[in-house]
């Protein structure tokens, strides 16, 4: 089965879950979803892990992110989503994930629930290389400069995500 016929989550405006569709559909028609992110932070607060996802990827190839997540699959809660994906794209098994908060992101046709997480490690992070080129311990402060870079390649959704965990904390 290819990534487009997997069956997400569809959501209403409000947050409910409503049904489901194909990703290639929800994609196509610009339909409410939900994604489970989790930022993974060090142990003592200090440093985000960044990457920088693959050129291969569909969506923000190349472009940096902070956040290890994905799109919810029909039947699954967010946290769970949030897990899985932590451990896919980052090889991280073992972390114990914490609520943050909940947004909106709207871009475009691009509409969806953000079911947000955090994660403190300081194992191994071992990369999916299908979706991750690199990746670096980053100081919170200099995350914080260069997101005031409009020309750093960061994603929209992880920037607005990343601003709105900033102006909470």
């Amino acid at each position: 089965m290819s990534a487009g016929d997997e069956s997400v989550a569809v959501y209403d405006a409000a947050g409910s879950v409503v049904g489901s569709a194909t990703r290639r559909r929800m994609r196509a028609e610009g339909l409410w979803h939900a994604v489970g992110e989790v930022l993974v932070l060090s142990p003592d607060r200090s440093q985000v892990y960044v990457h920088r996802r693959t050129d291969t990827k569909d969506i923000y190839p190349g472009m940096h992110d902070c956040w290890a997540g994905g799109v919810v699959a029909a039947g699954e809660a967010p946290e769970v989503t949030a897990k899985r994906e932590l451990a896919e794209e980052l090889g991280v098994h073992e972390a114990s994930i914490r609520p943050l908060f909940q947004t909106l992101h709207e871009l475009g046709s691009v509409r969806f629930h953000a079911f947000l997480h955090e994660a403190l490690w300081d194992g191994p992070i071992v990369h999916q290389p299908e979706e991750v080129a690199d990746g670096w311990w980053m100081p919170l402060d200099e995350l914080r400069e260069r997101l005031n870079d409009p020309g750093w390649p960061f994603v929209p959704d992880g920037r607005q995500f990343t601003e709105e965990w900033f102006a909470r904390s």
